[in-house]
C-alpha cells in the first residue's frame, strides 16, 4: 500500500489540485469562477471547493468527504453522479441571502479507497461550469 504523503499527492493530481496534509488529513481545495453578488455586492469569498480524505485503515480504505458551491442548475447534473457512483449526499442547502445567481453548497462523503473516491468526485465536476 502506498504511505499517506504518495497518496495524498496522487490523491491531487486526479482532483487537479494541489493537495495538502494536516492534522492526518489530506485536502485539495479550489476556487469556482462564479460571479456572484450577495446583496447586489460582488463576492468571491465563499466560491470554494474542497475534498479530502482521513482515517486510512489497513486494507487502504478512508472517509472521504467534499463540499462544493454550485448553481442551482447543476445540482441534478453534479448530485446524479455522485449517486450513481455511490458516494452519499450528506447535504444540500444554501448560505447567504439575496445571492444572485442563487448559489447552494453540497456536501458528499464515502468509506473506500481514496483514490476511488476522487475519481468519482472528479467525473462529477466535469459536469459543472
Amino acid at each position: 500500500m502506498l504511505d499517506f504523503n504518495t497518496l495524498c499527492q496522487q490523491y491531487g493530481q486526479i482532483l487537479k489540485a494541489e493537495p495538502k496534509v494536516e492534522h492526518g488529513v489530506c485536502s485539495v481545495e479550489f476556487h469556482r469562477d462564479l460571479k456572484v453578488t450577495i446583496q447586489g455586492r460582488p463576492s468571491r469569498g465563499e466560491l470554494h471547493a474542497e475534498v479530502m480524505f482521513e482515517s486510512l485503515d489497513h486494507e487502504g480504505n478512508a472517509l472521504n468527504m467534499g463540499e462544493t458551491v454550485i448553481l442551482e442548475e447543476e445540482v441534478p447534473y453534479f448530485i446524479n453522479i455522485l449517486v450513481r457512483n455511490g458516494i452519499i449526499i450528506s447535504a444540500l442547502h444554501n448560505h447567504w441571502l439575496y445571492a444572485k445567481p442563487n448559489i447552494l453548497y453540497v456536501h458528499f462523503q464515502s468509506v473506500e479507497p481514496p483514490l476511488s473516491f476522487a475519481r468519482k468526485v472528479a467525473e462529477a465536476f466535469r459536469v459543472l461550469r
